[in-house]
């Protein structure tokens, strides 16, 4: 018996978050502590959780790690560093530099640990060529804004990077590397988790020049520069990662699935939709409201309720000055789409707890939203506004730093209704 529906999803989303604490999962993947030189480096928004939780097994140890800022965490010998996510910034910049002196006498007889996790691709900044962070920064935001799948976004960063698409462990070499990676990409690939670094790619210049064009980024003269010339990006069968071993943690699908077990135990029936999708959030939303109708049409006033959950990314095309990220847009366009529906109730959260640029994971839509508003849902979404939407119907999902990032998190919660 599900008596408060939006505590009920509140708990789910919960629950996908604990399961992927690195408190939790690096435990279960480290090693003993090699003998001889450690060196413990890494990026990301969990990393610095990730660095804690090594500690609390090896002991103190060597090294740098970089988080947004307001997610560092205790460490008795890795320095943590906090720069800024989903834009570089100088202190970025400088912790990036100083890692790469860290790896440059690096032997064949030390280890290397790399943690890293989703936000990497903003943290470890260190552009190509003549690229000047402003422009770096100017390159970002327009990726950010533009709507592109965060494949796009990232092989566009590989390419304009000095320590992206394996361009880390290759400064690394002849050190053994293993990297332990926290999943935030649709298909978890690892040469997409924070751009990576740790991770071959065999993507071209070519590819980073049609990103460019299709999505309309503007390109200064040192961003041309460099697209025209030879890639740094390492490719596959390089002999500078032969040495690397790149493990993934933690993924949305093992989330998904911690959220689904505790929802069947509820008694509800769960129907996954996948924990990869991708797309622009607004028309995603609408499609599964439409499915999430249909079910409850079917359903009988005695059937179980039926559960719908999503993972992956999906994206924002900027149309208007509003405050949002995709999944509080989620939200907003399933509002809309449900009207009022009776029996309905939707969360979308971001699992690091940040959605797009705001501190706000996301946001509960319930079926007397639109109708207690005293402001238009529509114009909202046409300004991209969902954060100041939920904000002002205080129906905001707010966790602080998760201290992990597993991506997406929806669910559309389905009762059955009297006949």
């Amino acid at each position: 018996m599900i008596n408060s529906p939006d505590r009920f999803l509140r708990d789910l989303f919960d629950i996908a978050v604990a399961v992927a604490d690195p408190m939790r999962v690096i435990p279960q993947h480290l090693p003993p502590k090699p003998s001889g030189r450690v060196l413990v480096i890494g990026a990301g928004k969990a990393s610095a959780r990730m660095a804690e939780a090594v500690e609390a097994v090896w002991g103190p140890c060597e090294g740098l790690v970089i988080t947004r800022y307001g997610y560092a965490r205790p460490c008795a010998g890795i320095e943590i560093v906090e720069a800024a996510h989903p834009v570089p910034d100088e202190a970025g910049a400088e912790a990036t530099a100083r890692m790469l002196g860290l790896l440059e006498n690096a032997g064949p007889d030390d280890f290397v640990l790399a943690l890293i996790s989703g936000g990497a691709s903003a943290l470890l900044t260190a552009p190509a060529g003549d690229i000047a962070l402003t422009e770096k920064q100017a390159v970002n935001e327009a990726l950010l804004a533009s709507g592109a799948p965060i494949d796009q976004m990232n092989t566009l960063r590989k390419h304009l990077s000095c320590v992206k698409g394996g361009q880390l462990a290759a400064a690394a070499s002849p050190a053994r590397m293993l990297a332990l990676m926290i999943s935030d990409v649709p298909g978890d690939d690892p040469a997409f988790i924070g751009s990576g670094p740790t991770v071959a790619d065999d993507t071209t210049v070519e590819d980073a020049r049609a990103i460019v064009e299709r999505w309309s980024i503007p390109a200064p003269m040192s961003v041309q520069a460099v697209l025209n010339g030879p890639t740094g990006v390492v490719p596959s069968g390089d002999v500078r990662l032969g040495s690397v071993t790149n493990t993934i943690i933690a993924a949305p699908s093992q989330s998904l699935a911690a959220a689904a077990a505790a929802a069947r135990e509820a008694g509800c029936e769960v129907r996954l939709l996948g924990d990869a999708l991708e797309g622009e959030a607004r028309d995603v939303a609408r499609h599964q409201i439409e499915t999430a109708v249909e079910i409850q049409r079917m359903l009988g006033p005695n059937d179980a309720p039926v559960l719908l959950l999503s993972g992956g990314e999906l994206t924002v095309t900027r149309r208007g000055d509003g405050v949002g990220g995709p999944n509080a847009e989620f939200a907003l366009a399933a509002a809309i789409a449900l009207n009022g529906c009776t029996g309905i109730w939707v969360l979308s959260g971001d699992t690091d707890g940040v959605d797009g640029a705001a501190e706000v994971a996301g946001a509960i839509v319930s079926p007397d939203i639109l109708a207690s508003s005293k402001e238009s849902a529509d114009d909202a979404l046409a300004r991209n506004d969902s954060h100041g939407y939920f904000q002002r119907a205080n129906a905001q999902v707010i966790t602080g730093p998760t201290l992990t990032n597993v991506n997406d998190f929806r669910s559309i919660l389905i009762l059955p209704q009297a006949r």
